[in-house]
C-alpha cells in the first residue's frame, strides 16, 4: 500500500480514518510460523483489534484466537474460529461469565484462587482448564504493560503452588494447560526462556498437562533504531529448551503463543487532517481533527508513532507539536520533525493497528472514525464513521 493509496482513501472516506493493510498481518504471521516448530500454535490476541473482518482474515491465515471477554469469544465464533481454536483468559470476572464461555466449549483459563475453588467445587474435573500463573518476572516496555511482576493483578503466584494443589486434590480439577504472560514490548528473548524454565518446573505438579502457553509481548519497532523481538532467535532457543526437556523428562507438551500487537500493529495507518497551525511564543502546534478519543496510546503509554505529512512529503522539515481537538491535553507528539504542515494537509500515524480504534471512545461527544481494510490492492470500508444518532443510540429520554 502506497502513500498515494492512503491519500485516495482519505479523499474518498474522509478523516479521521483507520486503514489496515492486511498483507502486513500475513507477513508477520509467516515470521512466527517459520521461526518455531510446526507443532507450535499461535493465538491472535483479539483485544488488539476486533473488527470482524480482521478476525476473519486472521482465521483464514490459520491462527487461533485468544479472548479476554465473553464478547470476544462470541466475535471469534462469528468470525469462523472453531471452539477448540479459542482460549478464554478473563480476569476479575465472576463464575457466570466463565460458565457462559463453557457453553461455547472453548478452552478456559483461570487466573485466581477464588474462581479456581468455585469452579472446582461446581464442576470438578468434568471440564478441563488452564491455570494462569504469575511467574514474578518483571518484563515489558513500562510498568503499565508489565503483567508478570509481584504486584500484578494477573495470574496465581508461583508461591501459591501448594494452594493450587490443595484445590486440585479436593475438587479433582483437570488442569490440561499452564499459562503465563509477563508483559508487552519484551526485547530480550531470554525472558521467555526464563518463563519456560519455570513452567517446566511447575509441570511436575500437573499430571494431565498437555499445553504450555507463554502469552506474548513480542516487541515491534515504532521508530527508526527501535529493537524488535528477534523471533527467529527466540524460536531457536525455545525449540532447543523444549527438545532438552523432552529428552530429560520423557514428556511432551504443545507450546502456545498469543501475539496481538505483533500481528496487527504495523498494518495500521491512522489518517487525520490538519485543522490549524498555531504558533505561540515557544511552540508551533499542528491541531488535527482527532484526539486521544481516537488514539489514546501517546497520552496513556507515552507511546511513539511516526507521523508523516502525506500532502507535502517534500516540504522543508520543521519542528511541530501535534495535538488534538479534545478539551483536555491530548498531545500526540512533542517537538517532532515533520515536512512542513499546512492547514488541510493529511497526516498519517504509522503503526496504529493495535489498540488504536480498539481503545477509542466518544469522549467530548466526538464521533468514532471509520475503518478501512486494504486487501488485494483495493480499499474496503469495514466500519462506517459514527453518525450523530449513534451518540443517542442507547440513551433513554425521561424528560
Amino acid at each position: 500500500m502506497t502513500n498515494q493509496d492512503l491519500l485516495s482513501i482519505a479523499k474518498e472516506c474522509g478523516t479521521p480514518v483507520y486503514v489496515y493493510d492486511v498483507n502486513s498481518i500475513s507477513e508477520q504471521y509467516k515470521k512466527l510460523t517459520s521461526s518455531f516448530s510446526k507443532t507450535t500454535r499461535f493465538f491472535y490476541a483479539a483485544k488488539a483489534l476486533t473488527n470482524i473482518n480482521i478476525l476473519k482474515y486472521v482465521e483464514k491465515l490459520g491462527a487461533s484466537l485468544d479472548c479476554v471477554s465473553i464478547n470476544e469469544v462470541k466475535l471469534g465464533l462469528k468470525a469462523g474460529f472453531s471452539n477448540d481454536r479459542i482460549l478464554f483468559t478473563p480476569n476479575c470476572v465472576d463464575l457466570a461469565e466463565i460458565e457462559e464461555a463453557m457453553s461455547h466449549k472453548v478452552h478456559i483459563n483461570i487466573d485466581n484462587i477464588s474462581i479456581l475453588e468455585q469452579f472446582g467445587n461446581k464442576f470438578g474435573g468434568s471440564y478441563p482448564i488452564f491455570v494462569r500463573i504469575n511467574p514474578h518476572i518483571y518484563a515489558g516496555g513500562n510498568h503499565k504493560i508489565s503483567t508478570g511482576h509481584i504486584d500484578s493483578k494477573f495470574g496465581i503466584s508461583i508461591h501459591q503452588m501448594r494452594h493450587i494443589e490443595r484445590v486440585m486434590k479436593s475438587t479433582n480439577l483437570n488442569v490440561e494447560g499452564l499459562h503465563m504472560h509477563t508483559g508487552s514490548e519484551i526485547k530480550d528473548p531470554d525472558v521467555f526462556i526464563q518463563g519456560l524454565e519455570i513452567m517446566f518446573e511447575l509441570a511436575e505438579h500437573f499430571p494431565n498437562l498437555k499445553y504450555l502457553d507463554m502469552g506474548s509481548g513480542f516487541k515491534v519497532p515504532y521508530q527508526e533504531g527501535d529493537i524488535e523481538t528477534d523471533v527467529k532467535s527466540l524460536g531457536k532457543k525455545v525449540n532447543a529448551s523444549i527438545k532438552k526437556y523432552e529428552e530429560e523428562s520423557g514428556k511432551k507438551f504443545q507450546l502456545w503463543f498469543e501475539p496481538g500487537k505483533f500481528l496487527v500493529s504495523d498494518s495500521g495507518h491512522f489518517l487525520v487532517k490538519s485543522n490549524v497551525i498555531k504558533q505561540t511564543t515557544a511552540t508551533v502546534f499542528v491541531g488535527v481533527n482527532s484526539g486521544f478519543n481516537h488514539l489514546i496510546r501517546p497520552m496513556f503509554y507515552d507511546s511513539y508513532h511516526i507521523i508523516e505529512n502525506l500532502s507535502n512529503p517534500k516540504g522543508a522539515e520543521r519542528i511541530y507539536t501535534v495535538v488534538g481537538n479534545i478539551c483536555e491535553t491530548d498531545t500526540f507528539a512533542w517537538d517532532r520533525k515533520i515536512n512542513e504542515v499546512r492547514e488541510g494537509d493529511v497526516l498519517v500515524f504509522r503503526n496504529a493497528g493495535a489498540y488504536g480504534f480498539e481503545m477509542s471512545s466518544n469522549f467530548n461527544s466526538r464521533l468514532k472514525p471509520a475503518e478501512v481494510m486494504f486487501l488485494d490492492g483495493k480499499a474496503h470500508l469495514i466500519r462506517k464513521r459514527d453518525e450523530f444518532e449513534d451518540l443517542l443510540k442507547n440513551q433513554i429520554e425521561v424528560l
